[in-house]
């Protein structure tokens, strides 16, 4: 059994095809990366995941439990943190813990235990008292995600936890991430920081409501067809320009950087012997690029 199990999941507001029959199968314990743009879905997807939206058609099964009927059990077994800072600025650390202690039913020493045991794993202990609202960001969201997992859920919904959050932040609120794995937590988390995904077991990628591509990082660099090039360039864009003008045979051409990726076949290496290229190995970027641009080129079809 699987911790998400989805078939054919759909969502339709009026006209608008939100989340088009995406098929999920989430080990347990493992750590899902699940990416897009603003407004491909995501959101939506995991709203309905988390039994708060029902879904139009299709269904699916979340720690065994049906998304149609068991909403409300569902609710009670996971834990969720929003891409906006859900806590409340005008109480201290702890107060906040309290509060969310409260609304999860914890009571006597399983509470004090479980609000110790955050403090400790966000690095808070010493800030127990602090207003929130004097926290920095990184702070803020280890905060959030020590109320978010106060009862100690089987299966955890981060959705964009890390925006805004600098680098330092990010890498320690990761290691928080893999310990939760590694305890045996599922984790399904929504980021647009690609080096993030790559230390994810699986990812998912949902374009305009439709999920095109679900393996794992290393597979999914390995299904992308051909040769990469890199040409680097003081004028990435003039050399995209005059690559696209000559209208090569290529699989892709994009400004990256300063430099212009091109995505060939093997035979066609020669056309480019006038270029100071290397090979290189895609970057999952480069996987997102190209199925996004494949996905497009089936829609105009």
């Amino acid at each position: 059994m699987y911790a998400i199990e989805t078939e054919d999941l759909t969502r339709v507001f009026g006209d608008f095809v939100a989340v088009n029959q995406v098929n999920l199968k989430i080990p347990h314990g493992s750590i899902y990366g699940f990416l897009g743009p603003n407004g491909s879905g995501k959101s939506t997807t995991i709203r309905m995941l988390c039994g708060i939206l029902a879904p139009t058609s299709g269904n699916g099964h979340i720690l065994g439990l049906d998304l149609a009927t068991k909403g409300e059990a569902i609710k009670e077994k996971i834990g969720y943190m929003s891409q906006k800072f859900s806590l409340y600025d005008d109480l201290t650390v702890s107060e906040n813990l309290e509060f969310y202690a409260g609304l999860y039913s914890l009571h006597g020493a399983e509470r004090q235990e479980r609000i110790e045991t955050m403090l400790v794993m966000a690095g808070l202990t010493e800030r127990r008292h602090e207003m929130t609202a004097n926290l920095a960001g990184g702070w803020k969201q280890r905060l959030a995600l020590g109320c978010s997992i106060l009862h100690n859920p089987p299966l955890l919904f981060l959705d964009e936890p890390t925006g805004g959050v600098d680098p330092k932040s990010r890498r320690m609120f990761w290691d928080i991430i893999y310990q939760l794995a590694h305890q045996g937590t599922t984790v399904m988390v929504t980021t647009h920081f690609m080096d993030e995904a790559e230390h994810c077991d699986a990812i998912g990628f949902i374009y305009e409501g439709n999920l095109i591509a679900d393996n794992t990082p290393a597979n999914l660099k390995k299904e992308l067809p051909g040769m990469l090039l890199e040409i680097p360039s003081q004028d990435p864009m003039g050399m995209f320009t005059e690559l696209a003008a000559r209208q090569r045979d290529v699989l892709d051409i994009y400004p990256y950087g300063t430099s212009v990726h091109v995505l060939i076949r093997e035979e066609r290496i020669a056309d480019y012997k006038d270029y100071e290229y290397r090979v290189i190995t895609p970057s999952l970027e480069d996987v997102f690029v190209y199925y996004v641009k494949s996905k497009r080129k089936e829609m105009v079809v």
